[in-house]
């Protein structure tokens, strides 16, 4: 297949991506007051893991359900990428805003320069350093709209705090696919969201046993059933396997710089819905983004050289 095929191809997926993943943040933050954080994790990728197993058998077959050797560390990075993003990124919404949780979610390209410099030594250029800066910078002006004690006593930095530690989660998540060589995408996305969902149940159990969650009535999951459908089939199986095969057409670097369009769709979504910025807020935004594009080109130029 031709560059330039492949580039299309990841385009479309990644495209698909954004268009599943935009209004992800915004519809679960009003869907929270129904079903808790634990509930609508594991109701998403319970319903959602269903439907992968059964695409992939479909598509590849009953053999491409076979780890080969390969369950442990597809369930560890299943448990941190899927168990760890919907647990600490879903009970951290609740505590916070959604277009927060869109621009912390941004931060992962640059997360993945600081990760690879902490985990292999390869120390990012000092324009990479500067980018990596100015998005944290953006950040904070997002989060605290320039008032940081105000901020922590709402307690939304909290939440922030969660959604951050979240998109760690997923970033590790995402570096593991150079793991898994001869699995397709496809293959890859689903043999690590079945421990994946295993690992959300079981923290469900836990927090429901521990009185931090209950379990959801009849009613309440049917007071939220097209949000279910929409979170089930829309950003777990769509958007999860156009990630994956955007990386695999892409690479991580052009897939994470085409995701950026993702906190801008969710800014503009609530402000379709009311919801008033403060400029700061905005001016934040806008270095988070101009910073990670222009991290991104950076590398992109690179990439080229080399």
């Amino acid at each position: 297949m031709t560059p330039a095929a492949n580039r299309l191809k990841g385009l479309a997926w990644i495209l698909l991506s954004i268009l599943c993943w935009a209004p992800m943040f915004p519809i679960a933050k009003r869907a929270l007051p129904y079903v808790d954080a634990f509930g609508l994790g594991t109701l998403r990728y319970l319903v959602g893991s269903v439907l992968f197993v059964a695409l992939l058998w479909a598509i590849e077959g009953r053999q491409a359900l076979r780890y080969d050797g390969r369950m442990v560390p597809a369930a560890v990075f299943g448990m941190i990428g899927i168990t760890g993003f919907n647990v600490l990124v879903w009970v951290g919404l609740g505590f916070t805003r959604p277009e927060h949780a869109a621009i912390i979610m941004a931060l992962q390209s640059p997360l993945i320069a600081l990760t690879l410099w902490l985990t292999r030594g390869q120390r990012p250029a000092p324009f990479v350093i500067g980018c990596v800066a100015a998005a944290l910078a953006g950040v904070f002006l997002v989060v605290t709209q320039g008032d940081p004690a105000a901020v922590l006593a709402q307690g939304v930095v909290w939440g922030d705090a969660l959604i951050f530690l979240g998109a760690v989660s997923w970033v590790v998540y995402t570096l593991a696919a150079g793991r898994f060589a001869g699995w397709s995408p496809l293959r890859l996305t689903v043999l690590t969201c079945i421990p994946g969902a295993v690992g959300l149940f079981v923290a469900n159990g836990i927090a429901i046993a521990l009185g931090i969650a209950t379990l959801p009535s009849s009613a309440a999951i049917a007071a939220i059933g097209w949000q279910l459908a929409y979170f089930s089939t829309c950003t777990v199986v769509l958007g999860v396997l156009g990630f994956n095969f955007g990386v695999k057409y892409l690479g991580p670097l052009n897939t994470l710089l085409m995701l950026n369009l993702v906190p801008v769709s969710v800014f503009a979504i609530e402000a379709w819905l009311g919801r008033d910025f403060a400029p700061i807020e905005l001016a934040g935004a806008a270095i988070v983004i101009g910073a990670l594009i222009a991290n991104n080109l950076h590398q992109r130029r690179i990439s080229a050289r080399a």
